[in-house]
């Protein structure tokens, strides 16, 4: 049976705020959505002016997410996932690229903005096969998360930790390291843990446009070292090629030249 539900919290009742660019909006308006405000077009243009990369990089992030979760159920056989910070819907989603091959897979989805909020209608679209649900909740609440997760997802069953370009929200680098220890001391041997980032040491450019927007007002977002987000999968077999540049892993036949950018990830499984 097709499951939508959604677990509304604090954020369900807050005003969408469009007098300050929001980086959930300005990453959708890269990727060329339509969800998003003039104060999101207007700080995404004046950051790609200073680094026109980063549209490659929010293109390449998506396609790194959708390879991941491929691999996860194709390979896998990873049929629940838990997707923090999954900011608005575009185009291959988590459930779209799951579900497009194992219809019953299930899907909570994990956020607390506002206009995510909104969208939870789009989001919580599901096969009669499988079930999604949306959760309002902030990645520094990973108690919170697990118990509104538990009511979609068995935890005694193999999961895959979705936290793609939300860990640089968390501005303590160890705080960031012990919410992805919580999430995953709750997950059962054979789950997944797919992280990506913005990484620093790659791209001068790229790290000025981010201390631009870091100083505008907006909600900041961390890059962090290559090593850094390796950090975040100890205790983990890295599945290969491990963590690189997010073009370089895993590759298709249909994927423009792998290239390094500032933008790392992987993908590995809890023994």
């Amino acid at each position: 049976m097709t499951e939508h539900t959604s677990t509304p919290g604090p954020a369900a009742h807050q005003r969408i705020d469009t007098s300050v660019p929001h980086s959930a909006r300005i990453w959708n308006y890269w990727l060329g959505g339509k969800d998003n405000y003039p104060v999101d077009e207007e700080a995404g243009d004046a950051y790609t002016k200073v680094f026109p990369g980063i549209v490659t990089i929010a293109r390449s992030s998506r396609a790194f997410l959708r390879r991941n979760i491929t691999y996860l159920v194709a390979e896998a056989g990873i049929r629940q996932f838990l997707d923090v910070g999954t900011g608005l819907p575009t185009a291959n989603n988590t459930h779209e690229v799951a579900q497009r091959i194992a219809p019953e897979s299930r899907i909570v989805y994990v956020d607390n903005d506002p206009l995510v909020l909104a969208h939870a209608r789009a989001l919580l679209y599901s096969t009669p096969e499988g079930a999604t649900a949306y959760v309002d909740a902030n990645v520094l609440e990973p108690d919170r998360i697990l118990a509104a997760a538990a009511e979609t997802l068995d935890f005694g069953r193999p999961t895959a930790l979705i936290l793609s370009n939300i860990l640089g929200h968390v501005a303590d680098h160890d705080q960031a390291r012990s919410i992805v220890t919580r999430l995953m001391a709750a997950l059962p041997s054979g789950s997944y843990l797919s992280v990506n980032d913005g990484s620093l040491g790659i791209d001068p450019v790229f790290e000025q446009a981010q201390e631009a927007y870091n100083n505008s007002g907006a909600v900041p977002y961390n890059l962090r070292t290559p090593e850094q987000i390796t950090a975040y999968f100890d205790g983990l077999e890295l599945i290969e090629p491990g963590v690189v540049s997010v073009p370089q892993w895993r590759p298709g036949p249909d994927d423009a030249a792998p290239e390094v950018i500032g933008e790392h990830g992987g993908l590995a499984r809890k023994p």
